[in-house]
């Protein structure tokens, strides 16, 4: 396994959430219009809205649920979990509290850390959804067949080291540098300052670093 694919994998994975939240940052009150205006809809009986709703943030959930865990079993199942709470609880949302895409994320987030207490043992892995990462290949079928080969290799390997992190630091790492949420809305969803949030992504990341040669990645 090349260090260097491995490395510009994860560079990938850091710069992937600084673009998004560029974009983000210039829509976010279009996306939270539209967000409230389907939680009404819902709250008023449309299917569509609900199916909407669903389909919109389902990668979002299954997203967090899936990096947290490394099981996709258990990641479909707890994003089942995660749109019948939403779907119980969902007039207790305010929106005056609050953006529905943080709601949720503090939704989920509490229920990742119900299932960590709960089972409190190393999580087996399966391979990551090869279109999740991909490194740029130029030089023809080969190339390109090696590349996915060592994006896969990597990508598992990455998830495997954010399993040896501790609850706070992995979910600080998976929500910023793969979810793409800025700080202010993870500090919101986690109930904490955004410079705790800051640290512990900081932390996250050296701490993975670390994993990551300790499983013969060498930066």
């Amino acid at each position: 396994m090349a260090a260097e694919a491995i490395t510009q994998l994860w560079e990938s994975v850091w710069e992937g959430p600084k673009s998004y939240s560029e974009v983000e940052n210039r829509v976010p009150q279009q996306r939270m219009d539209t967000e409230r205006a389907l939680v009404e809809q819902c709250l008023n009986g449309s299917d569509g809205a609900w199916e909407e709703l669903v389909r919109s943030h389902s990668r979002l959930v299954y997203g967090a649920c899936y990096r947290f865990t490394g099981r996709a079993d258990d990641a479909n199942d707890m994003t089942q979990e995660v749109f019948l709470r939403v779907f119980r609880s969902l007039h207790t949302y305010q929106p005056s509290a609050g953006a529905f895409r943080t709601w949720l994320v503090r939704l989920t987030r509490n229920l990742l850390i119900d299932h960590y207490r709960k089972t409190k043992k190393d999580q087996a892995l399966s391979p990551l959804d090869d279109s999740s990462y991909k490194l740029e290949q130029t030089h023809g079928v080969e190339a390109r067949a090696d590349g996915l080969a060592a994006s896969r290799e990597a990508s598992d390997l990455i998830q495997k080291g954010l399993q040896f992190l501790s609850p706070e630091l992995r979910e600080a790492v998976i929500l910023r540098d793969i979810q793409g949420l800025e700080y202010r809305e993870i500090a919101e969803a986690l109930g904490v300052p955004d410079g705790t949030v800051k640290s512990r992504i900081n932390r996250g990341r050296t701490e993975l670093a670390q994993r990551l040669r300790g499983l013969g990645v060498q930066a």
